[in-house]
């Protein structure tokens, strides 16, 4: 596979720019995919980040991924055990988190919990998944996934919105960036797409509050939104039925749409899919409508859980239920699924402006010949008045 040697020269890259600290969005190792080996995997996860992440903390979420059969409630034990994480004061601790540097405050989040995909661990069938001897736990039935959405009962959202909160009274905080491993605005037409789970529960916390930037991972290209405020209703279309579904479209804001790469996000948030430090997708990977050629997105509107398969003892998880015009999608890189991306931040002066830059480097070629030829692909800057 690719992913793998590519995953060395991802980590190099890290290295290449000596960044205070890494964020990693989620999907870290894939051990839920190897169960009979899933010690085995994280130590050889272990092994290749040691390199970058013994000279900077390496900043974690949870994706997907991290949801591993016999691992606690929600899988989380082998994820929990390996990392030290700032405390959040709820029930769930290292799930989520928050952490500021200068006036950027950094939120770190857990879509697993809201989200409408079933993408975690599952046995498709038609053989029971047997995991290592030595664990002495039990074969798992075909058909059998571990969904956890919801598992927090609102709590997470509870505490990102009274986080989101102090932040604002807090005048020393001019900036405040999320972290997530899945997608609320992605256009990946053979990944995910995007979720409204997270466009419910959590769009509406960072219109009220003004966060400035997310990042995900989850669907293994890059892809950059305008910055969006609010939704259209009833703008996607049932992909079986075509009639009309109300995805909560998120909106552009008007000013953004007309090219440049200088932002103000004041007005409205960035989202930025980041899911190719490692492991890239198809170079086909963006949805086009094929009466307009305008970007298309799937959403996810409602749980996929496994159903039958046409083969006895398979099953399936249903893809994403709706379409819409991906009128939020600003950029996307068709070269190549593996890059990294830089930021530099300015406090900037007193009565003055504070900036974020960023710059985002691919790897072309690297879906087909391993390599750590990473390039410049493009640089936004960002900028606001700060609040002191």
């Amino acid at each position: 596979m690719l992913s793998s040697p590519q995953s060395r020269f991802a980590v190099q890259a890290v290295e290449r720019f000596q960044p205070l600290f890494h964020l990693l969005n989620g999907d870290l190792c894939y051990a839920n995919l190897n169960p009979a080996h899933q010690p085995e995997v994280w130590r050889d996860f272990g092994n290749n980040v040691q390199t970058s992440a013994a000279n900077r903390p390496w900043m974690p979420c949870p994706g997907n991924h991290e949801v591993e059969f016999n691992n606690g409630a929600q899988g989380f034990d082998s994820y929990l055990a390996r990392y030290t994480l700032p405390e959040n004061g709820t029930r769930f601790p290292g799930r989520w988190y928050s952490f500021r540097v200068s006036s950027v405050l950094f939120i770190s989040l857990d879509a697993d919990d809201v989200i409408y995909q079933d993408g975690a661990a599952f046995v498709a069938g038609p053989a029971p998944l047997v995991p290592a001897a030595s664990t002495g736990n039990s074969p798992i039935a075909p058909g059998t996934s571990f969904y956890i959405r919801g598992y927090s009962g609102g709590e997470q959202t509870r505490w990102l919105e009274r986080t989101l909160r102090m932040a604002v009274e807090d005048r020393d905080i001019d900036w405040i960036v999320v972290q997530m491993h899945q997608d609320a605005l992605s256009s990946s037409k053979t990944g995910n797409g995007s979720d409204k789970g997270i466009r419910e529960a959590w769009l509406p916390l960072f219109d009220r509050y003004g966060v400035d930037l997310v990042v995900c991972g989850h669907d293994h290209d890059y892809e950059r939104s305008y910055p969006v405020r609010g939704c259209n209703h009833n703008a996607g279309v049932g992909a079986a039925t075509g009639q009309v579904v109300d995805t909560l479209q998120p909106r552009p804001v008007a000013t953004s749409t007309a090219g440049g790469s200088a932002f103000d996000t004041s007005h409205g948030t960035i989202h930025l899919i980041l899911g190719g430090g490692g492991t890239s997708a198809p170079l086909d990977v963006y949805g086009l409508d094929q009466g307009t050629g305008k970007p298309q997105a799937k959403v996810f509107t409602r749980p996929n859980r496994p159903v039958a398969g046409t083969t006895p003892g398979t099953f399936v998880r249903p893809g994403a239920d709706a379409l819409e015009d991906a009128i939020w999608s600003a950029q996307r890189d068709t070269g190549t699924g593996y890059g990294i991306a830089v930021f530099d931040h300015d406090p900037g002066q007193p009565g003055g402006k504070t900036t974020i830059t960023m710059n985002y480097y691919h790897a072309p070629g690297a879906d087909q010949t391993p390599n750590g030829n990473y390039e410049l692909f493009e640089t936004i800057a960002l900028a606001k008045t700060r609040r002191s």
